[in-house]
């Protein structure tokens, strides 16, 4: 059921890096964005898809991660990503704001595809997008929108109900707990 899916999909963020993501795994996951919805059909999105440990190591040197995670500098060796989606712009497509939209379509199709195949992964937005740029020669007719970390997740996520506070953590065993509104705080009628 698709609410279990949706319940499974959690921002990983450690991995086991040792178990690789071929990529016959990684264009299905693609496809599944290629199929999903797109502001007046005009499918300007594209993919760099990453799955071999070189090109991976270039990619995870330009992220930041856990924002909330103050002494947590990302994953280390051992935990970190066995595969990325890049997900691009072709500007000489379409330059509208409605980009952001799409972009967010794909990623959600991507990561439940992804918990399909027993995998997770995280949407990172904090890139330095010119260090990528030029480390992956990606041209510059693609702006650089989000980066999908993927791999067979490591830690364990819960959801639990905010109260005040709904700054994600990690307790003393490493769960990472994250704290979701309830559904009748966010509903306004």
């Amino acid at each position: 059921m698709i609410l279990d899916l949706v319940c499974k999909n959690r921002s990983y963020r450690r991995f086991h890096q040792d178990r690789p993501i071929n990529e016959t795994s990684l264009k299905d996951l693609v496809n599944l964005a290629r199929l999903s919805a797109s502001a007046a059909n005009m499918q300007p999105l594209k993919y760099y898809i990453s799955c071999s440990p070189e090109s991976n190591s270039h990619i995870f040197s330009t992220l930041k991660w856990a924002a909330y995670l103050k002494d947590w500098e990302g994953p280390q060796e051992g935990e970190r990503p066995s595969a990325y989606i890049i997900i691009l712009n072709d500007t000489s497509i379409s330059t509208t704001p409605y980009i952001k939209v799409d972009a967010g379509i794909a990623c959600q199709s991507i990561l439940l595809g992804a918990v399909e195949m027993g995998l997770g992964g995280c949407i990172l937005a904090s890139i330095n997008k010119e260090e990528l740029r030029k480390t992956i020669k990606i041209p510059d007719q693609y702006e650089i929108m989000l980066v999908i970390a993927l791999g067979k997740p490591v830690e364990r996520v819960v959801i639990e109900t905010a109260g005040e506070d709904i700054k994600y953590w990690r307790d003393d065993k490493d769960i990472h707990h994250v704290p979701k509104r309830p559904l009748d705080q966010i509903i306004v009628n």
